[in-house]
């Protein structure tokens, strides 16, 4: 295909994302009661609101009831605020903070029917896509030689090694081996980074050694928690500045924001002075009779000028009104003029914050700010660039003539929700990796898990090649203090704090099948939910925190009704999906699929399985249908591995 016909294509694909997008939201909005929608998570309902300050020009609401929010709305989510039908509502505002029986909210305005018996739904953000065909549309030269490398029309130059001294000395061979081809490379790279590989590690350093080396460096991630990440990991180390609205923001990391650092520069005194003043004279102008059509009459501000001076009225209008008129166009130029000297002293500040700094770090999307548009970087480093579609890392790329990507393709792709648009979710990286494997470097050396849980995953999706740090090599939930208890068999066997890895089976147990709710597409399996509260309770009776045990699903219904039986919000319930880049001592897992069919759905995408076998720490607890599962030859793998290497405990019958 010619780079124009797939720039279009591209275009294309957003486009019929952007639409499905919102048209999910909207459907969801009209076929779901409030109380469906916030039982889902996706609304909060029957709340009263205060402003309680203001933040960069932002009011801070803060909504809140005596029942507990429950709810996956979580910081930096755009919210849509109504009285009751958010279809109707077009008050849209970012979430700053929450609590168990609070959301805090940052509004650009504030109608008084705000604060009174309220909801709050989740709301689809179409300003990205918007972002994405902008940039598309007129897409620089380094954008298109991006493009160009991955349909293979033109070919990358060879990275070399380079020396370099390594401000972090814990990095392991194959991080530094990355790091060195990283700054040897004229044209692109990719850091391999598998789960608990160091990955954010590596490409901190590689920032830190390309800002040494003199040059300005764009930092950027798909969802702001990974950009924070590089900022909490650069704070001190760098002069740095962080774009994006200050809300999506985590609280103690304000300082990078450059809101923050606006405000804080010395020049910003006089842009406070020139409002200031501009707000008293506004008080001033406003004593006296606007200009409004009704009173002017025709008359141009120069005809009333001109009138005022000679004292005299006309057209009806006495000499008193036509004389306040002119002072209030006297005061008004000079109101506007002030914050016109306001506004340019401003601009001046953030040039200058944003030329002095060695790193900007924004999400991919905010790359495309105004504050940047004609900024030049010599290097932009793409965090998560395995989780963020063509358009989304083009915004960064076309900054720069040197762009370098860290992510895992053998992990989950980014979420695409329109049939039409699939494509989209096949990465740059992928593209790359799989044209050019010796312009990337995988990380070898895990630092998460015990070497067990990584065994299966290390030889089935990364060639057998990555090896357990020493440090984590052996670790058990006996060194967290959680001792061998005895509740009797089966329970003794899966819950066996010295052993690592368990598989469930439930293929000879009467109750295992799996079902489907009426009008969902989703499944879900009542003996794996039932099972996982059972485990969940005498954990905890063992000693394990809550904050320790994550529970993973495939399926949105089976998620949903494990949440209504595990009553206990410091455990987390969540679809494989929202669990990308995460970690837990403890992790449950409930396959679900058991059917004659031997159907496993989309548990055949083997992503979904590297991810849900790579978040435990110290204990896995894997729950399902051996016999459905050993259709496909990985499951059945695995299903043999952990007969080998693990615990595999067979239900057979109802006292189980």
């Amino acid at each position: 295909m010619s780079l124009i016909r797939y720039i279009n294509h591209l275009k294309e694909l957003v486009e019929l994302e952007r639409k499905a997008e919102i048209e999910a939201m909207r459907e969801e909005m009209r076929k779901l009661t409030g109380q469906e929608r916030e039982r889902l998570g996706r609304a909060i309902l029957g709340l009263n609101g205060k402003i309680i300050g203001e933040e960069f020009g932002y009011k801070l609401v803060k909504y809140g009831r005596k029942k507990e929010i429950k709810t996956e709305i979580s910081v930096g989510d755009l919210v849509v605020i109504s009285k009751g039908n958010p279809l109707t509502s077009d008050l849209i505002g970012t979430v700053t903070e929450k609590g168990k029986h609070f959301i805090v909210v940052a509004l650009e305005t504030l109608p008084s029917w705000a604060l009174r018996n309220v909801r709050i739904d989740l709301y689809a953000n179409d300003v990205t896509f918007k972002r994405q065909i902008e940039n598309l549309d007129k897409l620089s030269e380094s954008g298109k030689r991006a493009l160009r490398f991955a349909l293979g029309l033109e070919n990358p130059k060879e990275s070399v090694e380079v020396e370099f001294e390594p401000v972090d000395k814990q990095l392991n061979e194959s991080q530094k081996k990355a790091v060195s081809l990283a700054l040897g490379s004229g044209d692109f790279f990719l850091i391999h980074g598998p789960f608990g590989t160091g990955k954010t590690r590596t490409v901190t350093e590689v920032i830190l050694q390309e800002v040494k080396r003199g040059k300005k460096v764009l930092a950027t991630a798909e969802s702001n928690v990974a950009v924070d990440n590089l900022v909490e990991r650069l704070w001190g180390k760098v002069k740095l500045v962080r774009l994006g609205h200050p809300s999506r923001v985590s609280r103690h990391l304000k300082e990078s924001t450059l809101a923050y650092q606006v405000e804080t520069h010395e020049k910003y005194r006089r842009v406070r002075e020139f409002r200031n003043k501009a707000e008293r004279l506004a008080l001033i102008r406003d004593q006296h009779t606007k200009p409004a059509p009704q009173w002017r009459r025709g008359l141009t501000d120069r005809q009333i000028l001109r009138l005022a001076e000679r004292g005299i009225g006309a057209r009806g209008i006495p000499a008193g009104t036509i004389k306040s008129m002119a002072r209030w166009i006297t005061l008004n130029e000079e109101v506007q003029r002030l914050y016109d000297e306001a506004r340019k002293l401003e601009e001046e500040v953030v040039k200058d914050i944003i030329r002095e700094a060695d790193v900007v770090l924004s999400t991919n999307s905010s790359a495309a700010l105004e504050f940047i548009k004609d900024v030049k970087f010599d290097v932009v480093v793409i965090d998560e660039a395995s989780q963020a579609t063509i358009p989304s890392v083009l915004i960064p790329i076309a900054k720069a003539d040197k762009f370098i990507l860290a992510g895992d393709h053998k992990q989950l792709p980014p979420t695409v929700l329109s049939e039409e648009a699939k494509e989209l979710s096949e990465t740059l990286f992928e593209k790359l990796i799989e044209l050019y494997p010796s312009k990337a470097k995988m990380l070898e050396i895990q630092y998460r898990m015990n070497e067990r849980l990584m065994e299966f995953p290390s030889r089935e999706f990364y060639d057998g090649r990555i090896k357990a740090h020493d440090g984590v090599k052996n670790i058990t939930l006996l060194d967290l203090g959680i001792r061998v208890f005895s509740f009797g068999e089966p329970w003794d066997s899966i819950l066996n704090p010295k052993e690592p890895l368990i598989f469930v089976d439930t293929s000879k147990h009467p109750e295992k099948w799996e079902r489907q709710r009426r009008g969902s597409l989703s499944r879900e399996n009542p003996l794996e939910a039932k099972l996982i509260r059972e485990i969940v309770q005498r954990l905890l009776k063992m000693g394990v925190k809550p904050e320790w045990i994550g529970i993973i699903t495939p399926y949105d219904d089976q998620r949903d009704l494990i949440s209504l039986l595990i009553e206990n919000d410091e455990i987390e319930v969540k679809t494989v999906d929202g669990y990308q880049g995460r970690e837990k001592e403890i992790i449950i897992l409930s396959f679900v699929r058991s059917n004659k069919k031997g159907e496993l759905g989309f548990l055949t995408d083997l992503r979904r399985l590297n991810v849900s076998l790579t978040r435990a720490k110290r204990k896995l607890i894997a729950i399902g249908d051996g016999e459905t599962l050993s259709i496909h030859p990985t499951y059945k793998r695995f299903v043999e591995f952990v007969k080998e290497k693990g615990t595999l405990v067979q239900l057979n019958n109802k006292k189980d």
